[in-house]
């Protein structure tokens, strides 16, 4: 970049590379829609005003936004691989993503982290990283690695680094757990994400002053707004499983609270929900339909996520901002007309070329010999019992005898499920029982399992759970869906058990008949069925989760056994 041609081409002594005529500006500095010219040297923008460039396009007076940010994400979750993801993203508008890749790093630790900044580098948006603070997520169960604070500070200094995701060891924070605290100290002066589901009060200002400055785990606007009280940004979440937004947009427009420490992410989203209808372009959508003034939403996504990550030169359309631009045909739809990454038309940005991923990802599937007794539920009087929630990933605990668990075993509305560790071949299960979730007969599996990322399997037999175990294995991981001993159908997700290699096209059709078939088999048409189900192993979200370890109980941070005596 030469500061000397971006001077002379904001005075217009030489004509400008790029200048996109007649646009309405959506200046987030301001709060205004301003009238102009955007003039773009370098692929950065040199001026709003009136300028005649050396290519120009006419965009008609339609709106000019800044490039969205999703202020963080899992890409692993979207099921295919970053170069495929942030095609996607692209084309809806988002330019910048800011990705916590502890998915993909409970699978293969370090040499995983490695390859997902190689392969951020091909990619065509600005791809942040936060380190994974926790992996895995607790003690309570086994991963694929584990990262300590010194293996961390290895990546620091990366360029595609922003500092370190989210602290999902709340109770290690509070505790003032050694390794907890070597991960704040070391990454002390940058950003540190934050997971506190339903902490309040002391706990969490606890939470907040140990150098905390984020959360997306805000599940109602009473929850929000105590967090931004606390001094802490709350990233608002509407993905496929978690769907946050109106419980805490609706209430900030009824209150009239300012929301410039507020930004709109994803968290985890299906690549088939981002295919139909964007990631952030569709929360703004939504803010707005909920009575957030247009400008205010877009700078929710754009701005807002920028300063609160420290991102000087995103996040606007001034001088001196990269030309990350989305061109709209109207602000209450968010229509998305074109988009320009750096100057670039998306017309004239290539996908990048895949990358080749190490072996130890592309084998992850790892499991001790197996048979149907590994899928026994001890016999009790009572049993705890995992009770989904309809859009959301937070569960209930409850109780009930052991007829009542026969009894809805018969009638659909109870199911079992059982955790496989699949990295060491440990050969530990642990099982219990699932309400809510629905499944006629059968057995639904995933290796795709918060955040260790084991097997999972729901089902209402031993022989089909199983079978899905043993297919799981011969694809290298994935989804499937058993009955009668049979393959009823089978995604493979052959990077680490959580990714495709497959382009999205051919991808897609295949996601879409997997959930196709799910409902079809009488899963709760309330629920994603594997997103869903995937959550029900992550053992730092409340109430009552499940790992290979065993039942656990996330209000007392125990095993619900040992919670119990």
């Amino acid at each position: 970049m030469n500061v000397e041609n971006l001077v002379n081409a904001a005075l217009a002594v030489e004509k400008p590379e790029l200048v996109l005529k007649n646009a309405r500006v959506i200046n987030v500095l301001t709060g205004e829609i301003v009238n102009g010219d955007i003039a773009v040297n370098d692929g950065v923008i040199v001026g709003v005003g009136q300028y005649s460039g050396k290519r120009e396009f006419d965009v008609a007076h339609r709106y000019v936004a800044p490039g969205f940010i999703n202020a963080h994400v899992h890409v692993e979750s979207s099921m295919v691989t970053p170069a495929v993801y942030s095609m996607e993203e692209l084309k809806w508008g988002t330019t910048t993503i800011i990705t916590d890749p502890h998915e993909i790093a409970n699978v293969g630790g370090s040499d995983a982290l490695s390859d997902i900044l190689a392969a951020a580098d091909r990619c065509p948006i600005n791809y942040y990283v936060m380190l994974p603070s926790c992996v895995p997520s607790t003690g309570f169960e086994h991963s694929g690695a584990v990262l300590n604070a010194e293996e961390l500070s290895r990546f620091k200094n990366d360029p595609h680094v922003l500092g370190l995701g989210e602290m999902m060891n709340a109770v290690g924070v509070l505790q003032q757990n050694k390794e907890v605290m070597d991960k704040l100290r070391t990454f002390s002066g940058m950003v540190i994400d934050g997971h506190a589901p339903g902490y309040s009060g002391k706990e969490l200002n606890a939470y907040a002053v140990a150098g905390i400055h984020t959360d997306h785990e805000s599940v109602s606007y009473e929850e929000a707004l105590e967090k931004l009280r606390c001094g802490m940004a709350v990233l608002v979440r509407e993905g496929s499983a978690s769907r946050n937004l109106t419980d805490i947009i609706s209430g900030v427009v009824k209150n009239k609270i300012d929301t410039s420490r507020m930004a709109f992410c994803t968290d985890d989203k299906h690549f088939a929900d981002i295919c139909r209808e964007g990631t952030i372009r569709m929360n703004i959508k939504k803010a707005i339909a909920l009575g957030v003034p247009p400008v205010r939403a877009v700078q929710m996504a754009t701005i807002n996520a920028a300063h609160i990550y420290g991102l000087r030169h995103i996040g606007a359309i001034a001088c001196g901002y990269r030309a990350d631009m989305v061109v709209l045909d109207s602000l209450e739809d968010m229509t998305v007309y074109d988009v320009y990454k750096d100057g670039v038309p998306l017309a004239q940005i290539k996908s990048p070329k895949p990358y080749v991923y190490g072996e130890k990802l592309l084998h992850s599937v790892n499991v001790a010999p197996l048979d149907q007794s590994d899928f026994a539920v001890p016999e009790k009087e009572k049993y705890s019992v995992i009770g989904l929630i309809e859009g959301q990933i937070v569960t209930r605990k409850l109780t009930m005898t052991h007829n009542e668990v026969q009894e809805g075993m018969k009638n659909g509305t109870v199911r079992k499920i059982t955790v496989v560790e699949r990295h060491h071949a440990t050969g530990c299960t642990a099982s219990a029982y699932l309400a809510g979730y629905g499944l006629t007969h059968g057995a639904v599996a995933t290796t795709v399992a918060h955040d260790s990322h084991n097997i999972i399997i729901v089902g209402d037999n031993d022989s089909d759970m199983l079978a899905a175990v043993r297919e799981l294995e011969r694809i290298d991981g994935g989804y499937t869906i058993v009955a009668d001993g049979q393959v009823i159908g089978s995604l493979p997700l052959t990077l680490g058990g959580l990714m495709s290699l497959e382009k999205a096209e051919n991808f897609i059709p295949a996601l879409d008949e997997m959930i196709k078939i799910a409902y079809s088999m009488g899963i709760n048409k309330n629920i994603d069925p594997f997103i869903t189900l995937s959550f029900t192993a992550l053992p730092v979200i409340p109430e009552i989760r499940i790992t290979d370890c065993g039942l656990f109980d996330v209000s007392r941070f125990a095993f619900v056994d040992e919670a119990d005596r």
